[in-house]
């Protein structure tokens, strides 16, 4: 089952570039992320993806076909969730469900029964015969997945699935899109809220200005690492943050402060490793050790706006060696 092919492919709305000659690959089977900053291209690109807008130049291949030469194709391959629902006001979240599969051609006794399988995946069941317009925003974002699901795609673009979604939809919103890689579905996710991506996608594709940007520099940067001692506080930082740097032999003013943690910074995880081991070996008794920020994150916040004011500022150097050992040993 092959996924989505975007080569060279770029669109312009007058004198704005929109999305400027990205390139990327989601596979089958797998779930990627679309990471970018607001006015990155996303949206645009996923209309293009999902027929609804033609590229003014490159190719797009869904599932091995052309959306532009041939639209009804693609889009039997295609579950398309945009941001808003845009559902019919005077239909209830069963009739919207009925009413798109009999769009695709499938029969009304197996409408209805798609309908209410799907419902109950989402978790929609006891607002079935309410009217769409009633829904709230996470259960409008509920019912637009099932509505993209209804004539069963090989194929899924989501666009912010989890926006208004409660923690306990989210939750069964990831379980549920692994479940759906699982059986062979390519599935492109577009969200701001990293920290959900981090645990569902397998893939991260980054767009800024239009454009697909390599994440690797990014990923390779220093990246602020949290230490916290039992029984930190605020109170106690200085003195938390005068042991470890005394420990891993750096300066305490190099060190960050996080809610009583010290925060630190490490160029590799082998880096981070070698520092643990030193300051369990020197007695240190520790009861976290983490990075402050997911490597989505991460990686996002260095290819945004890694100077812009306001922004967060990079974290401070990584420890020096202790004497006879090689840093990230």
């Amino acid at each position: 089952m092959s996924g989505i092919v975007v080569e060279g492919v770029s669109r312009a709305f007058g004198a704005v570039q929109a999305v400027r000659a990205a390139t990327l690959r989601a596979e089958a089977g797998r779930v990627t992320g679309l990471v970018g900053p607001n006015g990155a291209g996303k949206t645009t690109l996923l209309l293009m993806l999902a027929s609804l807008l033609a590229p003014d130049a490159g190719t797009i291949r869904i599932g091995g076909v052309d959306p532009v030469d041939d639209p009804l194709a693609a889009r039997r391959l295609l579950g398309w969730m945009p941001d808003a629902l845009g559902a019919w006001p005077s239909l209830t979240a069963r009739e919207t469900l009925v009413t798109t599969a009999r769009l695709y051609g499938i029969p009304r006794a197996e409408a209805a029964g798609r309908a209410l399988g799907l419902l109950e995946m989402v978790e929609l069941v006891p607002l079935a015969d309410a009217p769409a317009k009633v829904l709230s925003r996470g259960q409008k974002q509920k019912l637009g997945l099932a509505r993209a699901l209804v004539h069963d795609p090989s194929i899924l673009l989501l666009d912010e699935p989890a926006s208004g979604l409660d923690p306990e939809a989210r939750v069964h919103l990831r379980v549920l899109l692994r479940r759906l890689a699982a059986q062979g579905r390519t599935i492109l996710i577009s969200s701001h809220v990293l920290s959900e991506l981090e645990e569902v996608v397998d893939d991260a594709v980054f767009l800024v200005g239009g454009a697909v940007v390599d994440a690797a520099p990014a990923q390779a940067t220093v990246r602020a690492w949290r230490i916290r001692l039992v029984e930190a506080s605020p109170e106690r930082w200085a003195a938390d943050a005068g042991r470890v740097a005394a420990t891993l032999g750096v300066p305490a003013e190099s060190l960050g402060a996080d809610r009583g943690a010290v925060l630190i910074g490490f160029d590799g995880e082998g880096s981070a490793s070698n520092a643990l081991h030193r300051l369990t070996a020197a007695g240190l008794a520790i009861s976290e050790f983490a990075p402050a920020q997911s490597a989505l994150e991460h990686a996002f916040l260095h290819l945004n706006q890694p100077s812009a004011p306001g922004a967060v500022p990079s974290p401070p150097p990584p420890p020096a060696a202790a004497p006879g050992t090689e840093a990230g040993a």
